[in-house]
């Protein structure tokens, strides 16, 4: 049975950030390292029954605006809550802003950010393979987005991992309470996003990468070939 492998979606309707080459080749390698294959797409068309039951996760790398079809949407929820596993990445908090499942999934929407400045990740939860690696204060540069509300106050089984500290940039809104990662499970699927990688570059450190190699890890260890959770 073949093992069932990572789908990296790029596809933007709206602004395109400069990292996603970096962040779908990162992402690529990240998922070879786990011993799965990987597909870097921008066609909306792959998101159908056939296509999403042989993935053992599906990254959305900065995807902004509406970005899938009808169908897609369709298609993909039923794979997220039949046992499916997504990953978003940065301004995937952007995408999609009409389909109401989605805000569901990561249990906010973005809402702006201040420009590009040093600040702090404080990891509050070190008990999970995207944050085990990480030290308990981070010192990194990105773009520190705003939510329209916090995702604990949607419900359900959001576990927010990392915040940001305000009081070491200029632009945040939510308090010494402010979410950066989280995740959370849908029915039978999991899904975690990250706020960040903005740049081309942080894709290129081992700090970003252990992040996100251990997010992959979370998502894709209970799947079988057929890319559903045992």
């Amino acid at each position: 049975m073949p093992t069932a492998d990572v789908l990296i979606y790029t596809r933007t309707a709206g602004y395109r950030h400069d990292s996603i080459p970096a962040g779908a080749t990162a992402l690529t390698e990240l998922a070879q390292e786990l011993g799965r294959a990987a597909e870097i797409t921008e066609d909306p068309a792959v998101f159908t029954p056939e296509r999403l039951g042989r993935c053992a996760a599906v990254v959305l790398l900065s995807t902004t605006g509406n970005v899938l079809t009808p169908e897609g949407r369709t298609a993909f929820e039923a794979y997220l809550r039949g046992g499916g596993s997504l990953l978003a990445v940065h301004a995937a908090a952007n995408a999609e802003p009409d389909w109401p499942f989605y805000g569901e999934l990561l249990g906010t929407r973005f809402d702006g950010h201040p420009e590009v400045q040093p600040g702090a990740v404080l990891v509050d939860d070190r008990d999970h393979p995207a944050t085990a690696p990480l030290p308990e204060r981070w010192l990194w540069t990105d773009e520190w987005y705003n939510f329209t509300s916090h995702p604990r106050d949607s419900g359900g089984s959001v576990r927010v991992l990392a915040r940001a500290d305000e009081t070491t940039y200029r632009g945040g809104t939510h308090g010494a309470d402010h979410p950066l990662v989280w995740c959370r499970g849908i029915d039978r699927g999991r899904v975690f996003f990250t706020a960040l990688g903005h740049a081309p570059e942080a894709y290129g450190t081992p700090v970003l990468r252990a992040h996100l190699r251990g997010a992959l890890t979370w998502l894709t260890a209970d799947h079988d070939g057929n890319g559903r959770l045992r």
